[in-house]
């Protein structure tokens, strides 16, 4: 398996933690998103969208991160636990809780939202940095609410055993973290993060312990 990522791409981040946990070997390729690789022809060719991460296994590229993490739990499943719980009505939480950070407060959060902002429409920092904040808050007060009301939710996102939320969960607290984001708002959610970083295969995960970091 090769990993095309980057340190601090909070979708590669995901893949990086869910290629640790299933145990699997993998090689990585950075491609560095602050200068631009991602836009070289050879990336262009592996992933048209021009992103990380991108997964290739047995010759076949793999894009967006949660249908790699998808893929890794589907090739490697686990009598420990899965990424997505046995039954319909957990699956239906793990994944609406993974795409409420996935889908919601990433996106307009990223690298290249944040680049636009300040490069062509002029944002200050200050105004970049209200942008990325009002985004994690209002996406955080959701999933606070709904991990602090909800009996599914246990040690982790849901239940006791790793799953696809909180593959989600670490980078985006991590990042909303290096944007000083207060945490602090967040009881749940921190409890949470803070019980994940000390799983060995999630730690090895961190972009400050990858290549190009």
């Amino acid at each position: 398996m090769i990993l095309y990522d980057y340190c601090r791409s909070s979708t590669a981040y995901r893949v990086r933690i869910a290629l640790n946990l299933k145990g699997l070997d993998y090689q990585q390729v950075p491609v560095n998103l602050v200068s631009g690789e991602q836009r070289s022809d050879l990336h262009l060719a592996r992933n048209p969208q021009g992103l990380v991460p991108v997964l290739e296994h047995n010759g076949v590229q793999i894009s967006q991160s949660l249908a790699i993490c998808e893929y890794l739990d589907e090739i490697c499943p686990q009598d420990s636990g899965n990424f997505l719980p046995a039954d319909p009505l957990g699956r239906a939480r793990v994944r609406g809780l993974s795409q409420l950070i996935a889908c919601d407060i990433h996106p307009v959060d990223n690298l290249r939202v944040l680049k636009r902002l300040v490069g062509e429409l002029g944002a200050s920092e200050e105004q970049k940095l209200d942008w990325y904040r009002h985004w994690v808050y209002e996406g955080f007060n959701a999933l606070e609410a709904r991990l602090a009301a909800d009996r599914d939710t246990g040690i982790f996102c849901h239940g006791d055993t790793v799953t696809l939320a909180d593959i989600c969960l670490v980078p985006q607290v991590f990042n909303a973290m290096r944007f000083n984001c207060d945490m602090s708002l967040y009881p749940t959610i921190s409890r949470i993060n803070n019980a994940l970083i000390e799983i060995d295969a999630i730690a090895k995960a961190h972009p400050d312990l990858q290549p190009g970091a």
